[in-house]
């Protein structure tokens, strides 16, 4: 069986909402926790990873207002984020990145530190570069590096360090917006769905061309399952744009009719913008991690169990991260306790934590679902890691593993 977990361990400090947090992630993780605990920001410290990488840095801290609107604001004014990202490769390799960013005196940045180990300190692969200077490396050669870009961009183009680079830009993440789905769409590349689902038509007619429908037939499924009505989709050409064309039942109608996206409901888009995250793995690309923001969304609760049980098949191949508030969603008692990390705001600070002890016990027994132990409140975190990560704040982004 193909072991799909990419990141096991995430640190975190400083970063928007999150002072520190230093988590470990397994094939599905659900991030739970209400309206504004800051579970969104877990997700976009990664997102911020794959889009420093894909584009540049500058870019991917303007897209979000700047350093001062990434930095955690607090009353010790903390001028650095950092984030820590342990992962094992494709080819079973393990290893780390991290990075720190620090604030300018002219309001700009520099990256302070940066660490990339493939296989251990001295066993493999590594380099550590501080304020633009390389401080040490395991390659004879080196390419010129400057402050206010991430260094694995320009070691990329060495072997050694391709597959990282190539790992962490293939991370997906999503929030999708049905409206932007509904549009007619210029074709594109179709390869990869974007953030917000406005490509899907290419994206499904990349998959009707590439994957023998192999995909296109996992996602109808699971449609159907969320929506019984619609018995299929596919890319329609329109002109010079596209867009989607549903097949759903009418009463009294023989065959299914036809209708285009701008003629669905936002459930049934989103429900189809979500399947096409999880399943769009093809020969062409493959994801390493797909993050979703609360999939449950605009979705009537008799459609959880089909969301659950397409979130749990396609993390079989790809690793999963959710956010989520919904007890319909995590109500199963199949829902390991190890799947749920609890997210909690206090004081304006977000704390992230495996589940206490008897929220543990009341799920391994099967006493109640994990979505239960949400409807009545009960669905905590563990204080005592809380606790040992409010000590750990000022604990090292670098060097070998501690736990």
């Amino acid at each position: 069986m193909i072991n799909s977990i990419f990141l096991t361990r995430v640190v975190l400090r400083n970063y928007k909402s999150i002072g520190y947090c230093n988590v470990n992630l397994g094939t599905l993780t659900y991030l739970v926790g209400g309206n504004g605990s800051g579970k969104s920001n877990f997700l976009d410290a990664l997102q911020l990873v794959r889009d420093a990488l894909n584009n540049s840095l500058e870019n991917a801290l303007s897209e979000r207002g700047g350093l001062n609107e990434v930095r955690r604001r607090s009353s010790g004014h903390p001028t650095h984020f950092g984030i820590r990202l342990e992962f094992t490769l494709p080819n079973g390799q393990q290893g780390h990145f991290a990075f720190d960013i620090g604030a300018l005196k002219d309001r700009g940045y520099e990256v302070k530190t940066e660490e990339c180990v493939i296989g251990g300190i001295g066993k493999g692969p590594f380099y550590k570069i501080n304020k633009g200077k390389l401080e040490k490396s395991s390659e004879s050669t080196f390419p010129a590096v400057t402050t206010d870009r991430l260094a694995l961009v320009a070691v990329s183009g060495l072997q050694a360090f391709r597959d990282v680079f190539d790992a962490l830009s293939s991370m997906s993440f999503y929030s999708l917006n049905p409206d932007a789905m509904k549009e007619l769409q210029k074709p594109q590349e179709g390869k990869l769905l974007k953030f917000s689902g406005e490509n899907i038509a290419s994206v499904i007619g990349h998959l009707e061309r590439i994957d023998g429908k192999n995909q296109i037939q996992t996602i109808e499924k699971y449609l159907q399952a969320v929506v019984p009505m619609v018995h299929g989709v596919e890319r329609k050409q329109i002109g010079p744009m596209e867009t989607l064309e549903f097949r759903q039942d009418m009463s009294g109608a023989k065959h299914p009719w036809r209708f285009l996206a701008q003629n669905m409901s936002d459930g049934t888009l989103r429900a189809l913008g979500i399947l096409t995250a999880l399943f769009q793995k093809n020969h062409d690309y493959s994801p390493t991690l797909v993050g979703i923001e609360e999939p449950e969304t605009a979705l009537h609760p008799a459609a959880s169990a089909a969301l659950r049980e397409a979130l749990t098949i396609a993390s079989q191949e790809t690793q999963i991260i959710v956010t989520s508030h919904s007890p319909d969603l995590l109500d199963d008692t199949a829902i390991p306790d190890n799947q749920i990390l609890s997210v909690i705001a206090e004081g304006g600070e977000t704390f992230i934590a495996p589940l206490d002890k008897a929220s543990r016990e009341a799920i391994k027994n099967h006493l109640f679902s994990a979505g239960e132990l949400l409807r009545i409140n009960q669905l905590a975190p563990d204080r005592e890691y809380l606790e040992s990560q409010i000590h750990n704040k000022q604990a090292d982004l670098f060097g070998d593993t501690k736990e």
